[in-house]
Formats: structure tokens, C-alpha cells, sequence
């Protein structure tokens, strides 16, 4: 291995093996669906940003800031943390209803952001066959404190393991709906707007992923989008079935993506960093 710096997590991490996985487009698409059920989360997105037209960017920046804190060096990630909490730090929203105004930097909202994501990251690839057992899936859970610190939340104050992500969620249940923000983003996650040469595509591979996305969803996140769940045993060999045949695309591949941050993490680490599961563990 090269003597380049590791970064935040470093290529040993969970994190590290987890992120280089294909099915964490299919978990980003699921955090989102996730994320808009929190009302005040949800309208800090679409109060501060063209979400209809700006989704995919949207859905882009944060694979960015998730490849760089992962990947990237130790300037890197920080400096990406810290433009985030600079953006955050000067957007507000306002509840239609009682006219407060309130930033989108609240801790709670930072958390549930968080919580989601990391849940659908973990949860998605557990269930499309990304061999993560218990142990690891609680390491990578604490892992994640430390991109919790990058967006400005206490990491004290983030779950660090599977039982504290589930007491969270207990906790934060009554506070969830599906409001018009959120019937805004399901809208768009099924029909994003696409240029009619590409329709065909979107009809074939958007919706594919968007619904499956959709239906590795919790129960009550079905109930709260008002739409029956789908039988658990289906969605589960939906997901395995697309994470084989993601998988088999090679590694180096599908890497080759922009921003290449596998790539750049190897270039400087040596081959001895290239992510791959069967190095979770050990």
C-alpha cells in the first residue's frame, strides 16, 4: 500500500468496502423517499432549491460529498464538510402553517438527514446480498459519527449502532407525514422530467430503480405514501437479483464514472486499498 493519506475513514473501514458497492445508487434513491417523510426536513429542500429540475444535480452532490468524505483525503472531506455547513448555516424555511421561520441547520433535521441515509445505505446493500453482518453493519453505524460531525451535528448525539438507530426512528415516528412536499418529491422520484429522446431509458431504468428503491422502504413509510407494500419476500429477491447483476459489471468499470473517486483513493494508496467485500471483517 502506498504512503498517501488514508483519510477519514481509511481503506480497513467498513465504510470504505460499503461505498464502493453499485447498490448504494439504489440506497441514495431510497434515503430520499426516506428523507422527504420528515415535513420540516423536507421543506428546507424544496423552499431552497428547484428540486424538480434539480434532482438528479441534487442526487449527484450528494454521491460527490459521500465519495469524498469517503475516499478523499483528510483536507478533502473537511473542506467538503465545511462548505456544506456553510450552505446550511444561510437557508431557512417557513411553515405554511404557523409562519416560523427556522434554519435548515437545526441538529434534528441534520439528524434525520443522517439517519436515513445511513439506514438506507446499510439496509439496502444487507438486503440486495452485500455480506455485512451484525458486528460490521454496528461498526459502520459508528463509523458514520464522523460524517456526522462533517455536516455540524454532535457525533455524541448520533446513534452509534443498530439498536440506536431503531430507538431513533421509534422516537421520531409520530413527528412523520407524508405531506405535499412529500407527494412533490414521490411525483418527481417516478416521473423525473427527462429530455424525449431519453423517455424510453427513464421508462426502462429510472422507474426500474425507483421503484425498487421505493419498495425496500419500511412499512410504515408505505403506509405513511398511502400505497400497499409490496410483499417483503419479492422486494427482497428484486434486490438481490439487481445487486448480482450490478456486480457483475466490473469493478474498474463501473469506478471509471465521474469523479473516479475509488480510482484517485487507489492512485494514492497503492492497488492494496481497492475496496471489495470479502475485506469487511478482517
Amino acid at each position: 500500500m502506498g504512503d498517501g493519506d488514508p483519510g477519514l475513514f481509511g481503506p480497513f473501514s467498513v465504510t470504505w468496502q460499503v461505498h464502493g458497492d453499485p447498490m448504494m445508487w439504489v440506497a441514495g434513491i431510497r434515503a430520499l423517499y426516506l428523507q422527504a417523510l420528515h415535513p420540516r426536513a423536507v421543506r428546507g429542500v424544496l423552499q431552497n432549491s428547484d428540486f424538480r429540475r434539480d434532482a438528479w444535480g441534487r442526487l449527484m452532490r450528494t454521491a460527490d460529498f459521500v465519495g469524498t468524505t469517503t475516499y478523499g483525503t483528510t483536507a478533502a472531506a473537511e473542506r467538503a464538510g465545511a462548505r456544506v455547513r456553510r450552505i446550511h448555516r444561510l437557508l431557512s424555511a417557513t411553515d405554511p402553517a404557523t409562519g416560523e421561520r427556522y434554519g435548515v441547520d437545526e441538529p434534528e433535521l441534520l439528524l434525520w438527514v443522517h439517519c436515513a441515509e445511513i439506514d438506507s445505505y446499510l439496509h439496502v446493500l444487507r438486503r440486495s446480498g452485500f455480506p455485512l453482518g451484525d458486528a460490521d453493519a454496528d461498526r459502520y453505524i459508528a463509523e458514520h459519527r464522523v460524517s456526522a460531525r462533517l455536516v455540524g451535528l454532535d457525533p455524541d448525539a448520533v446513534p452509534a449502532d443498530r439498536a440506536g438507530l431503531a430507538r431513533y426512528f421509534e422516537k421520531v415516528r409520530p413527528a412523520l407525514a407524508a405531506g405535499p412536499e412529500a407527494r412533490v418529491v414521490d411525483d418527481f422520484l417516478l416521473r423525473p422530467p427527462t429530455h424525449p429522446l431519453l423517455l424510453p431509458a427513464r421508462e426502462v431504468l429510472w422507474r426500474r430503480v425507483a421503484h425498487l428503491a421505493y419498495a425496500s422502504l419500511p412499512p410504515y413509510a408505505h403506509e405513511l405514501y398511502g400505497r400497499p407494500a409490496p410483499a417483503a419476500a419479492t422486494v427482497t429477491r428484486r434486490l438481490r437479483a439487481t445487486g448480482a447483476l450490478l456486480r457483475c459489471v466490473p469493478a474498474r468499470l463501473r469506478w471509471q464514472l465521474p469523479p473516479k473517486h475509488v480510482l484517485r483513493a487507489m492512485a494514492r494508496l497503492g492497488p492494496g486499498a481497492r475496496p471489495a467485500p470479502y475485506k469487511v471483517g478482517r
